[in-house]
């Protein structure tokens, strides 16, 4: 068996766009920015960063070209997908390799809060209509959760 599986957690370099596709479908693609600390050889303290091309389908595209905008942080899951075309002048092929986002969860804001995402399921799109505007707020329940209760 293969795997093909990504996770990332970095902050949006850009807005969404979001697209439609010809049959309809929408797309959002934005980037993504990670950063990794190291010590050198030398014992020095090091940061580098990647940048990562990302893309979204369907109701996830449109949830988070709606509540995700450039510098805020995003939790992904998707997998790794190569796409090559011909340019048009030279003949010479191009290679874009891009994350298709699977599932996403909404990083923490300032506050220190945050908003889950379960994309690809069914009933999301009625959960997201009843997002408030401040998506970074977290509604919590008024009834107390009894443990006797989780399935698990």
């Amino acid at each position: 068996m293969y795997l093909n599986k990504v996770f990332l957690y970095g902050n949006l370099t850009r807005d969404p766009e979001l697209k439609a596709l010809p049959s309809g479908q929408q797309l959002a693609s934005f980037s993504l920015a990670t950063n990794r600390t190291y010590k050198d050889k030398s014992g020095q303290k090091q940061e580098t960063t990647e940048f990562h091309n990302l893309v979204a389908f369907g109701r996830t595209a449109e949830v988070i070209a709606q509540y995700v905008k450039k510098g805020r942080p995003i939790f992904v899951e998707g997998r790794l997908q190569t796409r090559s075309w011909d340019d048009k002048e030279g003949g010479k092929k191009n290679y874009r390799t891009e994350i298709i986002v699977e599932n996403f969860q909404f990083g923490a804001d300032a506050k220190g809060g945050g908003t889950s995402a379960p994309s690809g399921q069914a009933a999301m799109g009625e959960e997201s209509q009843a997002m408030p505007k401040d998506a970074g707020e977290i509604q919590y329940p008024d009834e107390e959760i009894n443990p006797e209760d989780i399935p698990f």
